[in-house]
């Protein structure tokens, strides 16, 4: 008989063989990193420019936190982005410490005399907003720059689940692509709808307006587009509905309350029996003996971000602007309320733990007794089994495994952010915008032509236009600056804008992808998730009875959880559509290699039956 250890060793080597055995993939990028440059015939043009027709511009890619051209917030020096890329590729520290990170530093009399802040160096700003930050005093007199996140992370290797190089991600949309422009417009809608209550999304003017502008892109349009790639032709979506407007694409993102039951219905106390429509609406959910509640701190509505030019150049270069935006005071009801609108949906995405939506479902569907998979044991009379689920099959089990596939997850998606797509995020294109609305672009700025165009026939820009306006005036306290009245840029949700990674995939939708699909494999997806359902009133200081005649699913609940706390990013800002819509696809990946390899630690015979994201369903 063999001896435990020996046994323990050959399980290790069939679940290593199993990961071996998956099928190798390609990372391929959309190939614009090297294929825009420099305007050769550009005031800045250097003799060699013009022979080699212009340096790298890297107009497309990832550059924030490198120093910047103050005139029209392009990367100052081709070749820090090189040295950027070293320091990913290699995963080496000390090729990380050689990046240049912050603004270009000038002399007194302009001149510059070096790229980026060195130790102990107090930094002067480009605008009165982080200049005058009150983060000032905390962090010693000044705004200091931000590093960039985990950018080794890809490099590093996992004994569980696929390799963070194993699972992979179509290209990202190029720049004058009709998705690309589709997903920049519905980004700029985001901005402006921040402060609508979801409640009144059906009939609220603004979101009307919205989608109406929306679908006159060709994206949401019927019309054959050309040379679509077979991964775009499967996100491309229909016309927008007040049903599907700003909401995710899997089943159940339709059905029902714009957002999860997760995120906001109560469970029953201890020593309740089922669920009422009191611990529904008061949105406690029970953990372990104490209770938390599905509020969220209310930040201050209609107060947006990066409305200027100097501001967003700041961020742009690296300002740390965390924890600085301003929240609603007073008594705790005043300063907590349930995620009524759009920002406050942000500013739970902004500070969540990350698996943290995802534990809270496991704990709410844990106390409202949503029962396993049929395929999992001990799930029989007690009389029958004479085993009760907990080490394993049972809540300690679930609840950490849930959790386990988060770093995983974070592993891969940071590969393909810095080594792979390095994809730029919403708030850079809102700046090449904003400069070619202004003329003050050039023949560098030519791919983001037909989004100018396209956005401005709309009436988007101006409706952009007009919102900034109006924060500048209020907020930036230089009325009848001709610069405020013309702002472009992508109204922030977050002061700082975007994380220091780029932007495809995203972290919070490859977790989601994870986590999600765990809950899934583990409960009865198919199980009807008691009533009654409820949703925020636009106040977000009580919850709502819905109405009408549908049913949510676990699956389907699960799945809006996952499109929410992605698309929530979104909402800040800080992604665009197929960030989300890609990357939670990867997470399920990532997952389910972690399920079939556990399952070869477990003496019992089991199964879990798994419904994916794009309709078909499994069974390991």
């Amino acid at each position: 008989m063999e001896s435990r250890r020996t046994q323990a060793r050959n399980i290790r080597i069939e679940a290593a063989q199993v990961a071996f055995d998956r099928a190798p993939v390609i990372h391929e990028s959309n190939g614009e990193e090297l294929q825009y440059r420099f305007d050769p015939t550009g005031t800045d043009a250097k003799p060699e420019d013009v022979v080699r027709g212009g340096r790298p511009s890297h107009l497309t890619s990832y550059t924030k936190g490198l120093p910047h051209r103050e005139d029209d917030g392009l990367i100052a020096d081709p070749s820090d982005f090189q040295t950027f890329v070293l320091g990913i590729d290699s995963g080496d520290v000390r090729d990380f410490r050689d990046i240049p990170l912050g603004p270009l530093q000038r002399s007194g009399t302009g001149q510059v005399i070096g790229r980026g802040a060195q130790p102990n160096q107090s930094i002067t700003w480009q605008s009165g907003f982080t200049n005058s930050c009150p983060v000032r005093e905390q962090k010693g007199g000044a705004v200091p720059v931000r590093a960039w996140e985990s950018q080794g992370a890809g490099n590093t290797f996992d004994l569980q689940g696929p390799d963070a190089q194993a699972v992979t991600m179509p290209p990202a949309p190029i720049a004058d692509s009709p998705e690309l422009i589709a997903e920049m417009a519905e980004v700029y809608e985001m901005g402006l709808l921040r402060d609508v209550p979801f409640a009144k999304f059906n009939y609220d003017g603004d979101v009307q307006g919205a989608i109406a502008r929306l679908n006159q892109l060709e994206w949401f349009q019927n019309s054959e587009i050309a040379d679509l790639s077979e991964q775009a032709k499967a996100r491309r979506r229909s016309q927008v509905t007040l049903e599907n407007a700003f909401r995710g694409t899997t089943f159940g993102d339709d059905v029902g309350p714009y957002l999860s039951q997760f995120l906001c219905a109560g469970t029953p106390e201890l020593g309740q029996g089922g669920q009422t429509a009191a611990s529904a609406q008061a949105g406690f959910v029970r953990y372990g003996a104490m209770v938390f509640q599905n509020q969220v701190r209310f930040a201050t509505p209609y107060r947006d971000y990066m409305t200027t030019w100097e501001s967003w150049l700041d961020v742009q270069n690296g300002a740390d602007l965390r924890g600085t935006e301003t929240y609603k005071e007073g008594s705790v009801q005043e300063r907590y309320r349930f995620i009524a609108t759009p920002r406050d949906l942000a500013t739970y995405v902004h500070y969540d733990a990350l698996y943290q939506a995802y534990l809270n479902a496991c704990l709410s569907m844990l106390a409202l007794g949503i029962p396993f998979d049929p395929g999992i044991p001990f799930q029989g009379d007690d009389v029958v089994d004479r085993q009760q689920g907990f080490a394993h099959f049972g809540g300690p089990h679930i609840l950490s495994l849930v959790t386990e596939v988060a770093t995983r997850a974070l592993k891969a998606v940071r590969f393909q952010k810095f080594n792979i797509h390095r994809r730029l995020r919403p708030e850079a294109v809102g700046g090449r915008l904003h400069r070619m609305k202004n003329s003050l672009g050039n023949a560098t700025f030519a791919p983001f032509e037909p989004m100018c165009d396209r956005l401005t026939t709309t009436g988007l820009l101006e409706a952009v236009r007009a919102h900034n306006a109006r924060q500048n005036t209020i907020h930036d306290g230089r009325e009848c600056d001709q610069e405020l009245e013309t702002s472009y840029l992508l109204p922030m949700a977050f002061p700082e804008g975007s994380p220091m990674h780029p932007a495809y995939g995203a972290g919070h939708a490859t977790v989601a992808g994870a986590c999600v699909t765990i809950l899934k494999a583990f409960f009865d997806h198919g199980y009807v998730l008691p009533g009654p359902y409820v949703y925020p009133a636009p106040c977000g200081t009580k919850l709502e009875i819905a109405t009408g005649d549908f049913e949510l699913t676990i699956e389907g609940e699960l799945n809006k959880l996952a499109s929410n706390i992605s698309i929530g990013r979104n909402w800040a800002g800080v992604h665009y559509f197929t960030d989300y819509s890609e990357s939670v696809r990867m997470g399920e990946e990532i997952a389910i290699g972690i399920l079939e390899e556990q399952k070869l630690t477990y003496g019992e015979n089991f199964s879990m039956t798994l419904p994916r994201f794009d309709g078909t369903t499994i069974r390991i």
